[in-house]
């Protein structure tokens, strides 16, 4: 079985060596969303909004995909490449996704991220409610 089959066939992108998710019991382990578009291309270099807004598309479809609600999402963190701008950007772009009812979150400015012009990366606590 190709790593992360299951993903690509519900459109996220090709991830180089590690799984999106591990499913263990009522809980989803998920590794960062990314900016990327289902062929893999960094969407918007440098645009913390769209990057923010591609990042969180991913999160919903892999989260959507492996059986779990949107509800289920327990805790954000946002990470932001630049200026305190691009935080606030970044920022504005959460909170109008979750319609100004976002769970627990912590937004970061960061030096770098994995990809050339990516300013965005968003992870994510999934568990279900008992």
């Amino acid at each position: 079985m190709v790593m992360n089959e299951s993903e690509l066939s519900a459109g996220l992108a090709q991830t180089s060596n590690y799984r999106y998710a591990d499913r263990v019991g009522g809980r989803l382990f998920v590794a960062g969303q990314v900016p990327r578009d289902a062929g893999g291309d960094l969407v918007a270099p440098g645009d913390s909004a769209s990057q923010a807004a591609q990042c969180l598309a991913n999160l919903f479809m892999l989260v959507d995909h492996h059986g779990f609600a949107r509800d289920d999402i327990r805790q954000l963190t946002i990470y932001v490449v630049g200026p305190h701008a691009n935080l606030i950007t970044a920022w504005g772009v959460v909170r109008s996704t979750f319609g100004g009812n976002v769970p627990p979150a912590t937004l970061l400015g960061v030096t770098v991220l994995g990809y050339v012009d990516q300013v965005v990366e968003i992870d994510a606590v999934i568990e279900r409610a008992v």
